[in-house]
């Protein structure tokens, strides 16, 4: 293009010092610079499709990479939600066996107060009967005799 512009820059002041010049000179190589503004187009319509193919390219990328991260973190996400789950069932079973053992506990207690009560009771009786038979001999000791 620069030599174009050197060209044409020759040819206008070769027009203004001969009256003899020619126009349609000019005009051939105003049709070179069409030319040359065509190709440039078309050269820079040829890269911005490159540049937008290398943008695809990117952006397709940049998804695949993406994808990847979001399957990872879901992968990280699932090994987290199963061990909070086997921690939760072991905490879980831990609390049933604790029950477990707390209502087998209160059932021994319970055992152990029924008898606790039914020797209580069984002493209490004894004790009364034995009250009861001491007090009798007491009286039937002291019968008064008919003379």
């Amino acid at each position: 293009m620069e030599a174009l512009f050197a060209h044409f820059t020759f040819l206008s002041d070769h027009a203004l010092q001969d009256k003899s010049f020619d126009p349609a000179t000019i005009e051939d190589l105003m049709k070179l610079f069409e030319i040359e503004a065509y190709k440039s187009w078309a050269a820079m319509e040829l890269e911005a499709e490159k540049e937008a193919e290398e943008a695809e390219v990117s952006l397709q990328q940049a998804e695949a990479d993406l994808d990847s991260a979001m399957e990872s973190a879901m992968d990280e996400f699932r090994r987290f939600e199963e061990e909070m789950e086997r921690l939760a069932k072991a905490e879980l079973d831990s609390l049933v066996r604790k029950g477990e053992s707390a209502r087998k506990m209160g059932n021994l207690m319970e055992k152990a107060a029924s008898v606790a009560s039914k020797k209580y009771i069984e002493a209490a009786m004894n004790s009364a009967t034995a009250s009861m038979k001491s007090a009798w001999k007491a009286i039937s000791a002291r019968k008064v005799h008919p003379s």
